[in-house]
């Protein structure tokens, strides 16, 4: 937000330069972004001089330009070719001199010596548009004779530098949304840093009613939405140019005139912080306007000339016809003021926050109203508004107070009451201040004292301090009046012992997978929590029934918790995809969100709704691509299973401890659960089903894992990873080949191979399987690799075929294995 520092003076009076007052907003709370000098006409007129034209003759090669001999108060006089067909010998005329930079529309150009049609020009005879203070271009400007030569244009015209200061207003101080609401902040500054100063602003004493002779009737059919209305009228107005004045404010903030009554209601709200909207009285039909909500899609065309489609939950400025307005948020067509308006209708209102928030949004409309209406502006402050706008319509343009102001306001907005003691602020802000100081400040805040006793203090917050409700929110205006650099860092810390939970235990192997999955080529993704719930509609592992809704969401593509990290996932596999990177390896830690029917209890609110936190994996595309010393290859099931196990091997989960069954869902084609000997879930991994990744726009095959880390972080609480040296003794591998039954596992030759042997057998594995030609019907063959290894000698053949032998009978005997 813009403040003009000169506006600000006439609320708060101050000597500091605009330096020391963006030191001084910014230590209270009220950031300053940037600084800049400025003026009312652009350039502020630098290297303008008024000049006298002492001679003038015809131009030897034109017929249209003049050669002028100008005196601008310099030792010698200027030289200067002039086109204008007004320019005459005895004038006092604006010069512009060599180096003077003027601008055509936003481009600066400088005046630079040259030859026009072979005569030298030493400078430019200026007409009112190619300065600055006017439109005409029809010649140069001519002023009164007594204008002394040499004088500077800024002096005739009264040029005078401001300095903008641009504000960056948190959601929370509505009441700053304005100069004299920034005001109010630097007066309790001021105050509390001993410079004499006071606050003030116009008084509404000139108010009068002149007639009633434009009555318009106001009804307001939903007071929650629209909590206060009031309006006024004028007639016999006069739309024209605002004053100079009147320009010079809004132009140093950035916003461009557009007439007397129009340009009121911007100085309004730019001043006090009250958006008004002025109606030409004479297009409200009826003349009756009516605050109320219209049924689904009635059509609405903004002064813009866009036509939207009406909620039942927008609220309407109607007539006794039609909408006029979107309330608090934009204007309809033909609801304005025009030039051939004569008689207006100011409102001046306060309406819900929520509700214009939405309405905002809901439209994609954003606006200087909308902005200070959906943060709460001051309910109490909408009659002093509208008084000063009726005031300064009437005296800028011409017209006469013709209704006595109607006020809608069934249920006044009270202050809010809170009571502090003394120890809570002294213990909040770590600092013992004088109850005298404490008073100080909060009075110089407009907070009034209602009570005061020896322990504390009794208040009345202003109904606009929308953010200060709370006995701490009053510390906070307290402590950031009275400075948060004035609170001492102490010598000593306070400091109790803390013991590492469970918290700081996933968090840390949070991290470590963190780091190993990177490490193996992975990239960490993070998605957003919100979703959009057409993803499941359908699904039956997780059915639209169990999503937690959101009550008010932004978009349809965000009204949902997430339920699995799987979308977000896809939406990034496809994004990089669409990118020319298809060779993907992600991961995300993230929380998941259900909502459980069977579990709801209308005692405990929460009970129905869950929440876990998840690990998950993608994997998509080639594994080797362009290798020169290997032909490509597609990542597989494999890959994948081979990451998580290494995931389950760092977290102390031996191999042995998973168990591994098959299920089905309609998220993958073909998939595996990773269980304990319980049944408890680990993980589900799997190649995802077609539908899924082709409901993405993703062709290639995508396998995807699904760790529920919540429950590994419990199960593997108590599990101790240790480092030991590799072993100074070899060790021994042996191959075997098995001939079993088809409905044998590896995993069961697995089990019975390290139930035989518990200490020598460091590794047993698969790497063979045969089906087909020279076996026996019903039979299989598995080749696998036995790795025997003692850490505290060298094995000999005795012990090696001693171990070897029993592992042999232990297959016959339980598994009725055959060796090939």
């Amino acid at each position: 937000m813009n403040i003009s520092y000169n506006w600000l003076k006439e609320y708060v009076d101050f000597n500091l330069s605009p330096e020391e007052i963006a030191e001084a907003l910014t230590s209270i709370g009220l950031e300053v972004g940037s600084i800049e000098e400025v003026q009312t006409i652009r350039g502020g007129l630098k290297g303008l001089v008024i000049g006298y034209i002492e001679k003038c003759e015809v131009h030897p090669n034109s017929d249209h330009m003049h050669v002028c001999i100008v005196n601008v108060g310099k030792e010698n006089p200027l030289q200067i070719v002039c086109g204008a067909p007004n320019v005459a010998v005895g004038q006092k005329v604006v010069v512009a001199t060599i180096g003077t930079i003027l601008y055509d529309g936003d481009k600066p150009f400088t005046i630079k010596r040259s030859k026009l049609r072979g005569i030298e020009s030493l400078g430019m005879i200026c007409a009112e548009d190619e300065i600055g203070v006017g439109t005409s271009h029809d010649g140069i400007i001519v002023l009164p004779q007594d204008i002394p030569v040499g004088m500077t244009a800024a002096e005739y015209y009264n040029i005078k530098s401001d300095y903008v200061i641009e504000v960056d207003i948190t959601p929370n101080r509505a009441d700053a949304c304005s100069h004299f609401g920034v005001a109010r902040d630097l007066y309790a500054w001021l105050k509390q840093n001993g410079y004499k100063t006071s606050l003030h602003r116009p008084t509404s004493d000139s108010f009068n009613v002149d007639n009633n002779n434009l009555d318009i009737d106001i009804i307001v059919k939903d007071s929650v939405k629209c909590p206060r209305y009031a309006a006024v009228t004028l007639s016999g107005c006069t739309v024209k140019e605002s004053p100079d004045w009147l320009k010079n404010k809004l132009n140093i903030i950035g916003l461009r005139p557009i007439n007397n009554i129009v340009d009121i209601t911007n100085y309004i709200l730019h001043a006090y912080g009250q958006p008004l909207h002025c109606f030409d009285a004479d297009m409200i039909e009826g003349n009756t306007i009516i605050v109320d909500t219209l049924p689904d899609d009635t059509p609405f065309i903004t002064l813009d000339g866009v036509e939207h489609k009406l909620s039942k939950d927008d609220l309407a400025i109607c007539n006794a016809k039609e909408p006029m307005c979107i309330a608090g948020v934009f204007g309809g067509k033909g609801s304005g003021t025009y030039n051939t308006t004569t008689n207006v209708l100011f409102e001046s209102a306060y309406f819900n926050p929520t509700t214009i928030r939405k309405s905002a949004r809901r439209h994609g409309l954003s606006t200087d109203a909308s902005f200070r209406f959906e943060r709460g502006v001051d309910p109490n402050g909408t009659i002093y508004a509208l008084k000063q706008a009726a005031i300064l319509a009437k005296e800028l343009a011409g017209g006469t107070i013709s209704m006595e102001i109607k006020d809608i306001y069934p249920s006044p907005i009270n202050d809010f009451k809170i009571n502090l003691s003394y120890n809570y602020i002294n213990s909040l802000i770590g600092k013992i201040i004088s109850k005298e100081e404490i008073k100080n400040i909060l009075t110089s805040l407009e907070i009034s004292i209602d009570r005061e006793t020896e322990d504390g203090l009794s208040l009345t917050v202003p109904a606009y301090r929308v953010d200060v409700k709370r006995p701490c929110d009053i510390v906070e205006e307290i402590l950031r009046i009275y400075g948060y650099n004035n609170v001492e860092i102490p010598s000593s810390v306070k400091s109790s012992l803390t013991v590492k939970g469970d918290v700081d235990r996933n968090n840390r192997l949070q991290y470590i997978i963190s780091e190993q999955l990177t490490s193996q080529g992975f990239n960490e993704i993070m998605n957003n929590s919100l979703s959009k719930v057409s993803y499941y509609e359908n699904l039956e592992t997780y059915p639209a029934s169990n999503c937690v809704r959101l009550i008010n969401p932004l978009s349809e593509d965000l009204n949902i918790m997430r339920q699995t990290l799987l979308f977000g996932g896809l939406e990034t596999l496809r994004f990089n995809i669409n990118h020319k990177s298809p060779n993907l390896k992600l991961y995300e830690f993230g929380k998941v969100y259900d909502f459980r029917l069977n579990n709801k209890d209308e005692n405990q609110i929460l009970s129905a709704y869950h929440e876990e936190l998840r690990l998950s994996l993608w994997i998509t595309g080639k594994r080797i691509e362009g290798s020169w010393t290997h032909p490509n290859e597609d990542y597989t099931y494999y890959n994948l299973k081979a990451y998580i196990e290494n995931i389950f091997c760092r977290l102390g989960v031996k191999t042995k401890q998973l168990f591994y069954k098959e299920f089905s869902s309609d998220i993958y084609s073909s998939a595996l659960q990773i269980t304990d000997k319980n049944g408890n879930i680990y993980a589900s991994i799997g190649l995802l089903d077609h539908k899924i990744t082709k409901s993405f726009e993703i062709k290639s095959q995508v396998f995807y894992a699904d760790i529920h880390w919540d429950f590994l972080m419990k199960s593997t609480r108590k599990n101790n990873v240790t480092f030991v040296e590799i072993s100074k003794y070899p060790a021994v591998s042996r191959d075997l080949a098995l001939l079993v039954n088809k409905d044998i596992t590896f995993r069961q030759i697995e089990d019975v191979a390290y139930q035989t042997e518990r200490n020598l057998l460091k590794n047993i594995e698969l790497f063979d399987v045969y089906e087909g030609n020279n076996l026996p019907e019903g039979k299989k063959s598995y080749a696998i690799n036995l790795t025997l290894q003692d850490t505290q000698k060298t094995l000999t053949d005795k012990q090696i075929d001693k171990v070897m032998q029993s592992l042999i009978n232990n297959f016959k005997n339980r598994l009725s294995a055959e060796l090939r």
